[in-house]
Order: C-alpha cells, then sequence, then structure tokens
C-alpha cells in the first residue's frame, strides 16, 4: 500500500563507550543557519539598538480575492545601527500570529543609507477571513546587514479580531521593543500521521537462510499536515529518518519531495533490520520534515519515538527526549509485537 518500501541493516555497536554522534542527526545543525526562517520571528537579531521611531501603514482585506493586504508606506526616524557611518538599511517584515494559517513571513525591500525609508510596498497573504480574525500582525522593522547579522529596530502587534477593517486609511503607529507572544507564536508546525511495527526476531515471516534472524521495525510515514508555508509559492517538502544513535548513510532514509503542497501525503514505508527486542529501549526513531530548496534545506519540525529517558546505552544524549504522546506511542509498539500502531502525532522544534 505504500508507494515506496526502503530497507535497510541497522547494527547498534553496544561496546562503544561513547555513542556515534554528538547530538542530533547529521542535518541539525544546519537549522541554526536558517537566516530568516520560520524558526523565529527574531531570528538573526544580532542588534542592541533601542526601538525608536515610527510606521506609516494600511489594512485591508479583499473579498473577492480573499486576500489580506498590508500596505506598507514608510517609516520615520528609525534608530541608526552603525554609528561610525551615521546609517541603517532598513526593510519591514510581518507574520501573521500565532501562524495557524502557516503562512509564514512577508518582507519589503531594503531601502539603504536611510532612517526614514519609503516603501509603498504591499505585503498579501492569501487566507480566508474567518481565519485571520483569529490571527495577530507582528509587523517589524530590521537593519540588514550583508552578512546576516541582522538587527531588530521596532515593532507592532495588533490583534486582528478587534481591527476597524472600515479604516483602510494610512496611519502612524509608534515602534515598540520586541514583545514575548511573536516568539511564542510560532509553535504550531503540523501533524504527522505514520503507522510503526516491531517484528521480533524469529517471528514468522522474518526468517532468512542467508542471515541470522533479527527483529525489525516497520515505520509508515502516511502524511503531515499543515505545514509552515515558508515562501508563497508554497512548500516542498520530504521526511528524513534516522534511527539514532546511528546517524549514518546506512541509517539515514528519506522519502520523496511533495511539491506545493502544505499537507503531503508521502505514503513511504521504512524497514530497519537488526534489532534485538533489548535495543528498543535505548534506541530512538527520529522523523523529520524539511522544505527543499537547491541551495539549502529548511527544517519544519520533527518527532523523536523512544523511550525519552535522556539515556542510550547507558550514555547520557539530548536526543533522548520523546514526550509524551511520543512515548506512548514507542511502548504501545513495544508491547503490542507485530501490530500495526497508528499515531496522530504534532510535530516540534526538536
Amino acid at each position: 500500500e505504500s508507494d515506496t518500501a526502503s530497507e535497510i541493516s541497522f547494527q547498534f555497536n553496544k561496546h562503544k563507550k561513547t555513542p556515534s554522534i554528538g547530538s542530533h542527526s547529521s542535518d541539525m545543525a544546519s537549522v541554526s543557519s536558517v537566516s530568516g526562517s520560520v524558526l523565529s520571528v527574531y531570528s538573526g537579531d544580532f542588534g542592541s539598538v533601542d526601538a525608536q521611531g515610527t510606521v506609516e501603514f494600511a489594512l485591508d482585506y479583499d473579498e473577492k480575492n480573499r486576500e489580506f493586504q498590508v500596505h506598507v508606506s514608510q517609516c520615520k526616524d528609525l534608530a541608526v545601527v552603525d554609528e561610525k557611518k551615521g546609517r541603517s538599511d532598513p526593510y519591514v517584515k510581518t507574520y501573521l500570529l500565532p501562524d495557524k494559517a502557516r503562512m509564514g513571513k512577508r518582507k519589503t525591500s531594503v531601502k539603504k543609507r536611510t532612517v526614514s525609508p519609503i516603501y509603498n510596498e504591499v505585503l498579501r497573504y492569501k487566507i480566508e477571513k474567518m481565519v485571520l480574525l483569529i490571527q495577530k500582525l507582528n509587523l517589524s522593522v530590521w537593519h540588514n546587514d550583508p552578512l546576516g547579522r541582522n538587527s531588530f529596530l521596532g515593532e507592532i502587534e495588533i490583534d486582528l479580531a478587534s481591527w476597524d477593517w472600515s479604516n483602510r486609511k494610512l496611519n502612524w503607529y509608534p515602534l515598540k521593543p520586541r514583545s514575548l507572544s511573536a516568539v511564542n507564536g510560532v509553535d504550531h508546525r503540523g501533524v504527522m500521521n505514520l503507522s510503526i511495527k516491531y517484528i521480533p526476531p524469529g517471528s514468522l515471516g522474518n526468517l532468512c537462510p542467508k542471515n541470522p534472524p533479527s527483529g525489525e521495525v516497520h515505520i509508515w510515514v502516511k502524511d503531515v499536515k499543515d505545514l509552515l508555508q515558508l515562501r508563497p509559492s508554497g512548500v516542498d517538502s520530504f521526511v528524513k529518518c534516522y534511527v539514532l544513535p546511528d546517524t549514518s548513510k546506512k541509517s539515514y532514509q528519506k522519502t520523496r519531495v511533495i511539491k506545493r503542497d502544505t499537507n503531503p501525503v508521502f505514503n513511504h514505508t521504512i524497514v530497519y533490520d537488526g534489532f534485538h527486542t533489548e535495543d528498543l529501549k535505548d534506541a530512538c526513531v527520529e522523523l523529520t520534515v524539511w522544505d527543499h530548496e537547491k541551495l539549502t534545506n529548511h527544517f519544519l519540525g520533527g518527532i523523536r519515538l523512544g523511550l525519552g529517558t535522556g539515556l542510550s546505552y547507558g550514555i547520557s544524549v539530548d536526543w533522548m527526549d520523546s514526550t509524551q504522546e511520543e512515548v506512548a506511542f514507542w511502548q504501545e509498539m513495544m508491547s503490542a509485537a507485530n501490530e500495526w500502531i497508528e499515531g496522530l502525532l504534532p510535530l516540534r522544534s526538536l
């Protein structure tokens, strides 16, 4: 019933005193370098200037096209970032929070060497009005640095449920220091629908005359709902899988890329053999979802299936951090050999 079935051998080296990895899977380190992603509203903030100045903008909703429009006009008297040169290179960025619409960010062009930039740009979101009314608009101003060390210049946050939609005029608003609600507003990353099964060593259908009998873990990645959308063109997603502590190429598997779909259907089954029943308490299946682009892949969210003890073969590891839901899912698989266990698990930041 799956479009792809991958089977690889997985052997733990229990004689090693240290695990084969440092912390997360081999590609997790790249998450910290994703500049300006939805990992944080404030990602890339290296500045220490105080918020000052004002921003002029107007809000409108186009009923015919079902489009939310933020008309960013201009800013005045922004903070100076480079005091030696007396300059700032500002741009405006917007988010819808708490990001239940998974629309990501929008931003204007960068205006160089000015503390009073003029934009006259419209930032657009395709979104139903009823969904929009449970959002907050976070509009922030940033100094653009060529090396990616951007500086926060100020923000304003508007509750769209109480907004006067008859007011389509441009108005001035004072920029304020950062708010915690923006930071906490991007927690929801989607939900993964999957099934897992453990076949113990020597079970029926798992005997091979060429190899000693061993246990198998089957992972059936069915689909993912409500992925974060990092850009207007959509999300081109795929799922990576490792069985930790092994992060070698032998452990690595991935699905095909599903393009322009925030609700991708993968229907992909992965089989890991070489398992013994006692390995299940020390192993962890890490499934991560990524947005595929030519230059880099952006992390969207993931789950870790294990006992969440913080230990693997007696060694303290930070990846053995499964949530209560993930632990319960893994325990159910361990207690129901040869049976598919179905689950719907929320993606998290890992």
